[in-house]
């Protein structure tokens, strides 16, 4: 909502509005029940010390920062911010998997190049050289909190595949199925991420040289060199290219952009390739039909935290939201029976 949308459901003037989000003055009670009312959040939700910690967008990593308006990025930092209280909430009664990661973890190192990060990664994670299962599986299992924006982030989300900060006491990714729908792409943004985690803490989010090296270490975090190099055909075979695409769990476009990138065909003929690839008709895998690459460490953690007594209701006490928030960020649906009525 913009500030005129929330001034005039609250019966109070936009620079008000503006007053109050600032600190500069604070809005009466009757006005605060006014904007609980308009923003369908508890009373509660505007008590001091709220949110928790404060995320800047400068500390966020967004794949498509261009693409993006101010707007949308400031809503999808404040999800990130939600996020992270549930998990830190969590972790007062659940103890969430160790943090294992590559050495110097949010500090920018010249010497290390994406790939040898990402080689490292693999290595740290004991990947071998064989493909990667399930992405976001490995990065919850490896400590780092993973989220999936929900259907009503739409707005929010319809421009961002993936975001992700080291603002947070652990690392903390957000993926989107919104934008393109397709567990493919769904995979290589995840290490996308992953890799601007591993390389560039410290660094100001929105360089495209940022964005170059999280694809590279992308690239070989999915496809390491070693393996791929040797299963890439010599010339153009589209059923070839398929087949691999099933079982590294990549995008044909990323093949054919490493058999460029390794010399193993001509940039003519990737362009030839491309072209072929825009022209055909697109196969869609929805990302939620793959469990393991849908987040769920933090609803694991609810069902465990469940066993010693709490409830969505005492988080959502606890955090100032509404019990269908907390369901949200859980991925849980919301257990009461829909209502539907024939017109």
């Amino acid at each position: 909502m913009t500030k005129k949308e929330v001034a005039e459901a609250t019966d109070v003037s936009p620079a008000a509005i503006g007053q109050y989000e600032a600190g500069i003055s604070v809005p009466r009670t009757s006005t605060i029940a006014r904007l609980a009312d308009a923003l369908d959040v508890p009373v509660d939700f505007f008590a001091p010390g709220r949110p928790f910690q404060r995320l800047e967008t400068s500390e966020t990593y967004f794949e498509s920062l261009r693409a993006t308006t101010a707007k949308q990025r400031s809503r999808a930092t404040s999800f990130a911010e939600q996020v992270w209280e549930l998990s830190f909430a969590l972790e007062a009664h659940v103890r969430f998997p160790p943090l294992v990661l590559p050495d110097g973890v949010g500090f920018v190192d010249a010497h290390r190049s994406p790939r040898d990060a990402a080689l490292e990664t693999r290595k740290r994670w004991g990947l071998g050289a064989e493909p990667v299962g399930h992405v976001v599986a490995q990065l919850e299992t490896h400590g780092i909190v993973c989220a999936m924006a929900p259907p009503t982030e739409k707005e929010a989300t319809a421009r961002i595949d993936a975001y992700s900060t080291l603002a947070f006491r652990r690392p903390l990714v957000v993926l989107t199925a919104d934008r393109a729908d397709d567990v493919l792409r769904h995979r290589f943004s995840a290490a996308h991420e992953l890799g601007h985690l591993i390389l560039h803490g410290g660094s100001p989010s929105g360089e495209l040289w940022l964005e170059r090296e999280a694809d590279a270490f992308a690239a070989e975090f999915l496809t390491p060199r070693s393996a791929i190099e040797q299963e890439l055909p010599g010339r153009l075979d589209f059923a070839r290219l398929f087949k691999l695409s099933e079982r590294w769990g990549v995008e044909v476009r990323s093949l054919i952009y490493r058999s460029q990138e390794l010399g193993i065909i001509s940039e003519s003929t990737a362009r030839r390739a491309y072209i072929r690839m825009a022209q055909a008709p697109q196969e869609r895998r929805p990302v939620r039909q793959y469990a393991g690459e849908v987040p769920s460490m933090l609803n694991a953690a609810y069902e465990l935290a469940e066993q010693r007594g709490v409830s969505v209701a005492s988080f959502a006490r606890q955090l100032g939201w509404k019990p269908a928030r907390v369901r949200q960020l859980l991925g849980q649906h919301d257990p009461r029976p829909e209502l539907r009525l024939v017109p």
